[in-house]
C-alpha cells in the first residue's frame, strides 16, 4: 500500500496488524551520462514494489534529498543535490516521531547511497539513524515517563533477544544491499552493478548510447552491464528484504 493513497480504515488496519512501514531513502546524484539522477532512490522504490507483491507493507513517499556530496562530480550541469547531514537529522527525528505518534511500531528506512560500509556509516544514513534513535528515546519517554528503562519490567533487557518488544527497534535503518548480497553481486557507482540493477528494475532511466560520453573511471565497467546480471542482484536483494520486512 502507498501511504498517500490509504484511507483511514486501511491505516488503522495496518497499525493493528503491525504492518511494516517503509521509507525509501536516497539522493539525487550524478551517475554518469547513462543513468538517471535518482538511481539510488529509484532502485529502493522498485525493490519495495516487488516486496509489496508478496507481502503487506506500507510504502511511504520516498525521500530523495539526502547528502549526495560533490565527491563524484561538481554540481554545475551534473545535477547532484547536496543537503547537509546537520539538516537531515532533525528532519528524520520529526518524521519518525510523527509516525510513532500515528501508531506505527514497525518502521524501516531502506537506503542504497554510500552504503558499502554501513557499519561505519555515511552522512545520509547516519543522520537518519540518529534521527530514528532520538525519536525512539523521545517517544518512549513520553509514553512511559522518565526512568522507564530503570523500572523492574526492564530487568531482563540484557538477557532477552531484544526483538519486537525492544523500544529501540521501533525504527530501523537498513542498507539495500547487505554484505552477503555484495558478495554475490558487484557494488559500485554507475558501473556494472548499478547499471545492471537499473536495467532490470528501471530501464527507462538507462541510456547506454550515452555511455561513451561518460567522464569518470567509475563508469568504465558499465559497458559490461546486462539485464541478466541485474536480475540476479534483484533476486538477492528481494530475498533479504523479505527477511527484514516482517
Amino acid at each position: 500500500m502507498r501511504y498517500e493513497l490509504m484511507l483511514p480504515h486501511q491505516l488503522r488496519q495496518a497499525i493493528a496488524n503491525n504492518t511494516p512501514v517503509v521509507l525509501p531513502l536516497g539522493v539525487l546524484e550524478y551517475h554518469g551520462e547513462h543513468l538517471g539522477l535518482g538511481m539510488d532512490t529509484l532502485v529502493v522504490i522498485r525493490m519495495l514494489e516487488l516486496v509489496e507483491k508478496q507481502r503487506d507493507i506500507v510504502i511511504l513517499p520516498p525521500f530523495y534529498y539526502g547528502a549526495a556530496s560533490y565527491a563524484v562530480e561538481k554540481p554545475e550541469g551534473n545535477g547532484s543535490v547536496q543537503v547537509n547531514g546537520k539538516a537531515l537529522a532533525p528532519f528524520a527525528e520529526e518524521l519518525f516521531y510523527g509516525l510513532l505518534k500515528i501508531g506505527f511500531r514497525n518502521i524501516h528506512g531502506i537506503i542504497h547511497h554510500q552504503s558499502e560500509n554501513f557499519a561505519n556509516g555515511m552522512p545520509t544514513d547516519l543522520s537518519f539513524r540518529l534521527g530514528a534513535r532520538q525519536a525512539c528515546f523521545r517517544f518512549v519517554e513520553e509514553q512511559r515517563g522518565e526512568g522507564w528503562w530503570g523500572k523492574k519490567d526492564m530487568a531482563a533487557y540484557y538477557a532477552k533477544d531484544r526483538g519486537g518488544d525492544d523500544p529501540f527497534n521501533l525504527v530501523k535503518i537498513h542498507p539495500l544491499m547487505s554484505r552477503e548480497v555484495m558478495e554475490g553481486f558487484p557494488f559500485d557507482h554507475a558501473g556494472i552493478g548499478e547499471t545492471s540493477l537499473m536495467m532490470a528494475l528501471c530501464p527507462e532511466a538507462v541510456d547506454m548510447a550515452r555511455h561513451r560520453e561518460n567522464k569518470g573511471w567509475y563508469t568504465e565497467t558499465a559497458a559490461q552491464a546486462s539485464t541478466e546480471l541485474g536480475t540476479k542482484g534483484r533476486d538477492l536483494i528481494l530475498k533479504r528484504l523479505l527477511e527484514i520486512l516482517v
